[in-house]
């Protein structure tokens, strides 16, 4: 919009309302915000603030109504502006319009009591400045800064690294007292801001308004906590320090930068946090950032950067970190948490990649589980990417007690449902729910109280199932049969159990809510089966897909040529019946899943993935008790 139209639209709609305050009447209270660069252009102006930028176009005298507004704004806050300007006039439209857009892009800032000059605080020309182009309200941070006692603790207080973080508090005028804190390892220095008069945090009742960070350096990388208390800060650079370790570059020269990198982002976290602003990771606009979870700032030498990472540490100490997090309810939001729990730096499992391996009929990915190799497939990489994150994780929580290894151990899914689903499919399938009941001679399928559905690739089946079927048959080659059996649920709903088998190669199973399905999803299974094979020899896990995944893939929308051909649209079918498909298996099996939490004893390293989990918005579930009794199953009508 032109400043001509707005103009035309403002001066509509104060008809009638002349009397009524506007933005020039008010704008005694603001001036420009230090460190805004302004561009006269022809008709119009371009400006430009610390992370925001407008441009006004208009007319030929756009400029000169510019220019009596910056004067006002540095001068006597438009009061005479405002007498020239009539109310009612397209002048004093245009003037609000600019005014508004002004304030809209956050170039504009209250000036402080009694002042018609810029913002600069009381702690510094610099720091004001500063505190004037970023803080809503200067004087206020100013304040809070000057009240604030910082301290600088460390076990070689004259080390680089104190000195440096020493250094960049004094910059922004911020008074800093060094001290010994023996009790901290080498390379790393805490830094405390507390109120005026409070105890030491480190000896002392944590006071409510402490904030902290510490800042480490390793040889060859460094880090920066997220602020908080001063038992969270130093755990969260325990877990930093231990994840980072093995990314440590022994034997060579450190780079001179990296200190004073370190240091003045440590520095300027803790500024920013006892001045009410935003963090620094939030200036950064990093879409890989996950909003409400913590960032970390990671620092490397080769070549020397620093990086905010999203950080679910393994110790929770503050409130807002304690909080539980909601369930992840997309697959967007799943594959956001991904890269967190599988950064290469910070994370605590493997980044799933495809690498060579093949995306075309199945895709595939691989991973590395406690040095072994794992395959996932699935019919996009985006699911075969959740899945092997799923298991993979399942995989090393299973270590934490005996017995628990393979399906044994407790199950993970992005959210509730997922896991459900995950956990219900597996209990489904297990040997206690095939061989129960069983008679001799029994020729119904692999399930007791199951009905056999006959099923033949003839037109009229669901495209899906047909799909699969003939990839495995006919572009893969593998003589196949299958046999799908419906499972009494004593009124639960429809469960449907397929079983492709491979005559030379393959095979797959599959638990879902029709028989279509089903299929669909054992030789999906049979496919990736085939395809790691081949490609994947040496793989000693393989993760074969399931619809439970398809609660979280269900779009929103499909695009009006999307038919049950479609995968997106198949996956939205799967979802609508996975409520129900729950609720039968819950029946079957006559077991509910229950979160699961590692036992007092497990390794730290479990804890920590578990932590980092739910953090993350996934769920872990108990896995079905080997010694569960269930329900006799009744055989179904033949």
């Amino acid at each position: 919009m032109t400043i001509d139209q707005a103009a035309q639209t403002t001066v509509a709609s104060q008809e009638g309302e002349r009397a009524t305050p506007d933005a020039l009447d008010s704008l005694g209270r603001w001036t420009l915000r230090p460190g805004v660069s302004v561009t006269v252009l022809p008709h119009g102006v371009h400006l430009r603030g610390w992370i925001t930028s407008v441009t006004l176009e208009g007319g030929a005298g756009l400029p000169v109504l510019w220019g009596r507004l910056a004067e006002a704004l540095a001068g006597d806050g438009g009061a005479e502006l405002a007498r020239a300007a009539v109310a009612g006039s397209s002048l004093r439209a245009a003037l609000v319009t600019v005014i508004g857009q002004l304030l809209d892009h956050d170039l504009l800032v209250e000036r402080p009591a009694g002042e018609k000059g810029d913002a600069a605080g009381e702690n510094g020309d610099a720091a004001g400045q500063w505190l004037g182009a970023v803080a809503d309200r200067p004087a206020e941070a100013a304040a809070a800064l000057i009240r604030s006692r910082v301290r600088v603790l460390a076990a070689r207080p004259d080390g680089p690294l104190a000195r440096a973080a020493a250094r960049a508090l004094d910059r922004a005028g911020v008074r800093a007292a060094t001290g010994e804190a023996a009790d901290l390892p080498d390379g790393q220095v805490l830094l405390v801001a507390a109120g005026p008069g409070a105890p030491s945090p480190l000896t002392a009742e944590q006071d409510a308004q402490e904030r902290a960070v510490v800042v480490g350096l390793r040889p060859g990388v460094g880090f920066v906590t997220p602020v908080g208390s001063a038992r969270q800060a130093r755990a969260d650079a325990d877990g930093l320090a231990d994840r980072l370790r093995r990314r440590e570059a022994l034997g060579e020269a450190e780079h001179p930068g990296l200190p004073a990198l370190l240091a003045s982002s440590a520095a300027q976290r803790l500024v920013c946090a006892v001045a009410g602003l935003r963090d620094p990771s939030a200036e950064a606009g990093d879409a890989r950032l996950i909003p409400g979870l913590p960032a970390a700032l990671v620092a490397e030498r080769e070549p020397l950067r620093g990086e905010y990472r999203t950080w679910a540490g393994p110790v929770l100490v503050d409130a807002d970190r304690v909080r539980p997090r909601a369930d992840v309810r997309t697959l967007a939001e799943a594959l956001a948490r991904i890269p967190v729990l599988t950064d290469r730096l910070a994370g605590v499992l493997d980044e799933p990649d495809p690498g060579a391996l093949p995306q075309l009929p199945a895709a595939l990915v691989r991973s590395s589980v406690a040095g072994e190799v794992l395959v996932s497939g699935s019919a996009r990489a985006d699911l075969a990417r959740l899945e092997a994150v799923c298991r993979a994780a399942e995989l090393l929580l299973g270590k934490s007690e005996p017995g628990l290894e393979g399906d044994g151990g407790p199950v993970v899914g992005a959210g509730a449902v997922h896991a459900r689903g995950r956990a219900l499919r597996r209990a489904a399938a297990g040997p206690a729910v095939r061989q129960q009941g069983t008679r001799s001679g029994d020729t119904a399928g692999p399930f007791s109280g199951a009905a056999s559905v006959p099923w033949s690739p003839e037109p009229g089946r669901h495209p899906q199932a047909l799909h699969w079927w003939s990839v495995l048959v006919r572009r893969l080659g593998v003589d196949a049969d299958v046999a799908v059996s419906r499972l009494d649920t004593g009124g639960g709903g429809a469960v449907f159990h397929a079983e492709v088998r491979g005559r030379t190669a393959g095979g797959g199973t599959a638990v879902e809510a029709s028989a279509d399905d089903a299929v669909a999803f054992a030789a999906l299974s049979a496919v990736v089966r085939v395809q790691a094979a081949a490609d994947a020899p040496h793989a000693r896990h393989l993760v074969t897909p399931s619809g439970a995944s398809t609660s979280l893939a269900r779009p929103e929308a499909t695009a009006p040529w999307e038919d049950a051909g479609w995968t997106t649209a198949w996956l939205a079918e799967s979802a609508a019946r996975e409520s129900g498909l729950q609720e039968a298996l819950t029946a079957l099996t006559g077991w509910s899943p229950q979160p699961w939490e590692p036992p007092a004893d497990a390794h730290a390293d479990v804890r920590a993935l578990w932590s980092a989990l739910r953090q993350c918005g996934f769920s872990v579930l108990s896995a079905r008790p080997r010694h569960r009794t269930h329900p006799t199953l009744t055989e179904g009508s033949r």
